[in-house]
């Protein structure tokens, strides 16, 4: 089945530019509003805040010594540098200053210096993924790797391969622990590499700064062995809480093949999963609870978000397009059943709500009188 056959001749023309004008009038009004307005008393507060929390993590680490309860405190360092990654996230996509520059160095800092991840690297995989949410061959997050995201990907394994993909909903969370240090691997590859890069001596510098840097100063406060559980903690800690921020984004929506075109409205928000949960989870996630929102104006700052919510649901009522959003427990739980179920050949991996929403829409049109 392909999603294209459900649309009659000069349908989805239509309903294209229907959706494309929605998001224009919803943009227009989004801009008189003014949520596309900086927050710099918000940032410039959580910025704070989480420096004085990494101050004291760091603080409690010298006072502790050699003690396995250094242990805590790695698990609390990893949620203080997964913070500072959220805020590279924010600035990387120009929320919280008008400049460029001063966006950049931002996420240079926090993502780089404290993070320990190239800005170029997370940039390029993370804008590919913005314009192509989801679509095969396009979106670096649903492509071929450890795990097989689609039907597809599950089709190219053999042996062991496939008998994993199988399972892999068991392995997942685990699997999240090294993200972390995939995190880590990556960036040192792409900017040791020959591909071009805007600022390499500076984020090799960095990223040497903060690899070292911490390497040292574990060393000089607790003896190896503690250092190295520490180290070990910290990383599954950072890269579990990471991943598991990014996990019920898209995870189980949805998935293009790689000869549609959908419009920017229909393309960001069905292929896109927003969790419930109120301020907690909203800190939790890094304002990532709001995905649709963030898809459809990836530069408006975190605060702003959820004063967009009503618009953007409004926006979708009134052009009959499905908004998910759902408890963390109920998207996790989504997640690992479509892990668990990728591979059966039974599955349409372009079912519902996406090829609903593209039959739903050409019936309409047909049964509307023609002048």
């Amino acid at each position: 089945m392909t999603v294209q056959a459900a649309e009659p001749a000069g349908v989805g023309r239509a309903q294209n530019h229907r959706y494309t004008s929605s998001y224009t009038q919803l943009s227009g009004r989004v801009k008189e509003s003014g949520l596309l307005e900086r927050r710099y008393g918000y940032y410039w507060t959580k910025i704070s805040l989480t420096v004085v929390a990494l101050a004291a993590v760091v603080a409690g680490m010298v006072l502790v010594g050699n003690s396995w309860f250094q242990l805590l405190l790695a698990g609390a360092l990893a949620v203080v540098l997964t913070q500072f990654g959220l805020l590279g996230h924010d600035a990387a996509h120009r929320q919280i200053f008008r400049s460029s520059w001063a966006n950049e160095w931002a996420s240079l800092g926090m993502g780089n210096l404290l993070g320990g991840f190239s800005l170029e690297w997370w940039q390029h995989k993370h804008s590919s993924h913005h314009a192509n949410p989801n679509k095969a061959g396009s979106d670096p997050d649903v492509a071929p790797g450890v795990l097989a995201f689609t039907p597809y990907a599950r089709a190219t394994r053999q042996g062991i391969g496939r008998y994993l993909a199988d399972r892999q909903a068991w392995f997942y969370f685990p699997l999240l622990m090294f993200e972390g240090l995939n995190l880590h691997v990556s960036s040192m590859r792409r900017v040791v590499s020959r591909a071009p890069m805007k600022r390499r001596w500076w984020e090799l510098a960095l990223l040497l700064i903060r690899h070292l840097g911490y390497l040292t100063g574990l060393l000089l406060v607790m003896p190896v062995g503690t250092a190295a559980a520490f180290l070990g903690v910290q990383l599954a800690v950072y890269g579990l809480y990471l991943g598991g921020a990014f996990t019920p984004n898209h995870i189980g929506m949805p998935t293009v093949p790689p000869n549609l075109k959908i419009d920017f409205l229909r393309r960001q928000v069905l292929m896109s999963r927003n969790v419930t949960g109120g301020w907690f989870i909203h800190f939790l996630l890094g304002g990532l609870d709001l995905q649709i929102e963030h898809h459809l104006f990836p530069s408006m700052p975190r605060p702003n978000l959820r004063k967009l919510q009503p618009l953007v649901r409004q926006v979708c009522a009134e052009n009959k397009i499905s908004y998910t959003e759902k408890s963390l427990p109920a998207a996790y739980a989504t997640v690992l059943r479509y892990l668990n179920k990728v591979g059966f050949a039974a599955r349409d991996p372009f079912g519902c709500p996406l090829a609903a929403q593209l039959r739903g829409a050409g019936a309409d049109l047909l049964k509307r009188p023609t002048t």
